[in-house]
């Protein structure tokens, strides 16, 4: 049998920029910047902060680009930077079947590798396909087992994609993408124990890294061995339990590419993407009756199965905890009439209203399949009365996306919530074709703020 990591470089060798259309690119695009713009909108956070700090000490000057502050990184750096940056607000996207954040996993270490060989946007927009079709397909096989084992889909699967993509933007032949996915194996790490503190973006940031790495080491004639996933001892056995990926590896680069099948989910609420279906029905029945918090004398909500994992906060403290709590959004939800990043300040999750409210809120799981998603909310009112909302598509969702104009909106106010200006850009101001763009320009003109004052 051929190895999964020979499997894997022939596909990634052999896609060719010549392969990627219009449309293609114009969801690359709209991934990047929605990437940058929830970066620079977590840019104030601590964890932000202590990372940049970390860097000033550690680090020298390169070609890369940090994406809050637009300072000039070394590609791993920089990868690194704007992966914690990235991921620290959890508003970032999303590829269901993977149970993670495929764009914050490969776009810094992607456009990071970009900046330094001088790509243009078609490239870009190639590797990032490939890296994708990689983790959708692999998500396939492992994802489920892989997130319930406690494994971080976005780090300790992500790479992999990260890696793939990086490879392709190096323009790495096949030997030196099977080096690279093994030296992509020997770093990938990341547990869900650590969602709701800062070690959840460290790890995002460590996959970032450690793709540019594995790229780098390989293209300079590092080695590793070509069964790093699905030997005796390989990832396949300690991340996900000895699954077969031969079914989906067959598939790899077959019309309709998962990239067009599957798509993007992109957030529109600044939390865990558990919660968001749940905030949508709580927000369409507060609408619809006219409710206010004092209202509502219970909520109980009922989702899909295996969708609670992540949520390990019922009463969070921090802003962290919240973004991993069912019971806090729900609450804010009924009391703000809407969950802005705002929402999740410190000072706001502590709320006294907010904090009574929180035993109130009941939870569980249904029974039957993990997808699709969908959450039942049923609140009983202190009239006595009960209403009910069943939310299945969420805005944002591939099959229900942002308009570009949404997509916009949504990024401004990134950049406000970061304290930057709007920069008045090309690349800014409307959803380009990336194909005839370098990619430094782009990220330059998106990154070519101001600080508010």
């Amino acid at each position: 049998m051929i190895p999964a990591s020979k499997r894997i470089a022939t596909f990634a060798a052999g896609f060719r920029d010549t392969q990627v259309t219009a449309a293609q690119r114009h969801v690359v695009y709209r991934a990047l910047l929605d990437t940058v713009a929830v970066t620079v909108a977590g840019r104030n956070d601590p964890a932000s902060r202590i990372a940049e700090k970390y860097l000033v000490d550690v680090t020298g000057t390169g070609k890369a680009s940090s994406w809050i502050s637009g300072q000039r990184l070394p590609p791993e750096s920089a990868a690194w930077l704007n992966g914690v940056a990235g991921h620290v607000l959890d508003y970032d996207d999303m590829l269901p079947p993977m149970r993670g954040h495929p764009s914050v996993a490969m776009l810094p270490a992607l456009v990071a590798l970009a900046q330094v060989v001088e790509a243009d946007g078609n490239r870009l927009s190639c590797a990032y396909i490939a890296g994708f079709e990689v983790l959708a397909r692999i998500s396939a096989v492992m994802a489920i087992q892989h997130n319930t084992t406690g494994w971080h889909a976005t780090s300790a699967l992500g790479i992999l994609g990260a890696v793939t993509a990086c490879s392709v933007m190096l323009g790495l032949n096949e030997q030196q993408i099977v080096h690279a996915l093994g030296l992509a194996v020997a770093q990938a790490s990341g547990n869900r124990q650590n969602f709701g503190t800062m070690a959840k973006c460290f790890q995002v940031g460590q996959c970032g890294a450690a793709a540019v790495r594995a790229a780098l080491l390989a293209q300079a004639g590092f080695d590793a061995p070509a069964d790093a996933i699905d030997g005796k001892y390989g990832y396949m056995t300690l991340y996900a339990g000895r699954e077969d990926l031969s079914s989906e590896l067959d598939k790899l680069g077959s019309s309709p590419l998962e990239f067009e099948r599957i798509s993007l989910d992109v957030k529109k609420f600044p939390c865990g993407y558990a919660i968001h279906r749940a905030l949508d029905g709580v927000l369409t029945l507060r609408t619809r009756h006219s409710l206010t918090l004092d209202d509502v004398e219970s909520v109980d909500i009922t989702t899909n199965s295996r969708n609670l994992e992540p949520l390990r906060y019922t009463r969070p403290e921090t802003e962290l905890e919240a973004k991993f709590s069912m019971e806090y959004p729900v609450a804010a939800a009924l009391l703000d009439g809407k969950v802005l990043l705002t929402s999740f300040n410190d000072e706001n999750v502590v709320r006294p209203q907010i904090r009574a409210f929180l035993p109130k809120i009941s939870k569980q799981e249904g029974t039957g399949p993990m997808l699709p998603r969908w959450a039942t909310v049923r609140m009983r009112l202190k009239n006595g009365t009960t209403v009910e909302e069943h939310a299945t598509c969420s805005r944002g969702d591939a099959q229900n996306p942002l308009s570009d104009d949404e997509l916009l909106a949504k990024a401004r106010d990134c950049y406000a919530y970061g304290q930057r200006t709007w920069p008045s850009t090309m690349f800014a101001d409307g959803i380009v074709d990336l194909a005839h763009a370098r990619v430094d320009e782009v990220i330059m003109g998106l990154t070519s703020f101001r600080k508010i004052t």
